[in-house]
């Protein structure tokens, strides 16, 4: 822990208690069972410390990866807060987050776990809903994903109203966080919306407007057509295809490949005759194919920009 005088502001951000029930994946985008949380940050005002504490248990899991991630004590660490840097400071988490206004951007290691974590959080617009996903790693190989969507609650452990709430909307996650990462086959439209955008110091820089042109070509292939205008300009064409989990972006500007585990894409974009790419996480929130979008643009292998968003899909 670390004492200060006044919580980062993305302290502040996540208050509350977060309840969710996030899938588990296998190395090949398998669906294996579910990890039940829910967790605070908490900041003592009288110590001016921030401790974090998470309640985790495996449910209707199977496989090795059991006994590797259950655990039988609450995770409860000290962390340096700052809105520059997270750091977590053991025993259960060691590392650091890097919060970018309502993204959080973390890499650390987790101990009990013997796995290396890269963990995104995006805070929906409505500051009530979170959408989540660790990638863990053994050395540069993933051993396991868990993902999936968050809710605040401030008052569940002592509110039954609060408590079936919270409940009901954990057995939608039961439901919806097998869902793969399919887009409209058939059907033709536009995703539109905001995207905040960072500079590779943290600093916010403004918004982006981001509107992506789709049409299908056949089952599992579909043209795409992506500006991007406010902070930056950008415009660029690619066909996309689709093999069960997997995804490749064939050009002419763009080319690439993606991992979906679950609702959650994992890409990487390069774009063609500079040294510009993408790395980002494009995750499915609910059944009409809106989606929490992540863009970390990179020139010449430096973070340029970290830019976040919800864009709408409405079909054409």
């Amino acid at each position: 822990m670390t004492h200060t005088q006044q919580p980062s502001n993305w302290q502040k951000s996540i208050e509350g208690e977060w309840h969710g029930l996030p899938s588990i994946f296998d190395t090949e985008g398998n669906h294996i069972g579910y990890n039940k949380v829910y967790r605070s940050s908490v900041f003592d005002k009288e110590k001016g410390a921030t401790t974090y504490y998470m309640n985790t248990h495996l449910q209707d899991a199977t496989g090795p990866l059991v006994g590797r991630f259950e655990v039988s004590d609450i995770f409860a660490f000290g962390v340096i807060d700052s809105d520059k840097d997270r750091i977590y400071l053991g025993p259960d988490f060691i590392g650091a987050g890097h919060p970018y206004g309502t993204l959080v951007d973390a890499h650390y290691y987790s101990p009990g776990w013997t796995g290396d974590l890269r963990t995104m959080v995006h805070i929906l617009p409505d500051m009530q809903t979170q959408v989540y996903s660790s990638l863990i790693y053994d050395g540069p190989k993933i051993c396991t994903v868990f993902n999936g969507i968050y809710k605040v609650a401030y008052d569940y452990h002592d509110n039954s109203e609060t408590k079936s709430r919270i409940d009901a909307f954990c057995e939608t996650e039961r439901v919806n966080g097998r869902n793969p990462h399919i887009l409209p086959s058939k059907k033709s439209g536009a995703w539109d919306g905001e995207m905040i955008v960072y500079g590779a110091d943290q600093e916010k820089l403004g918004v982006n407007r981001v509107h992506i042109e789709y049409k299908p070509i056949d089952l599992l292939r579909a043209e795409m057509t992506i500006s991007i205008s406010g902070v930056f300009e950008k415009e660029y064409k690619f066909n996309r295809y689709r093999n069960g989990n997997r995804h490749f972006f064939e050009g002419p500007d763009l080319f690439g490949n993606s991992f979906g585990y679950g609702r959650a894409l994992y890409t990487s974009q390069h774009f063609y005759g500079e040294a510009l790419k993408i790395k980002g996480r494009e995750f499915i929130i609910d059944d009409n194919f809106n989606m929490s979008v992540v863009w970390q643009f990179y020139k010449s292998d430096k973070m340029q920009y970290t830019t976040f968003g919800v864009l709408n899909w409405k079909e054409a």
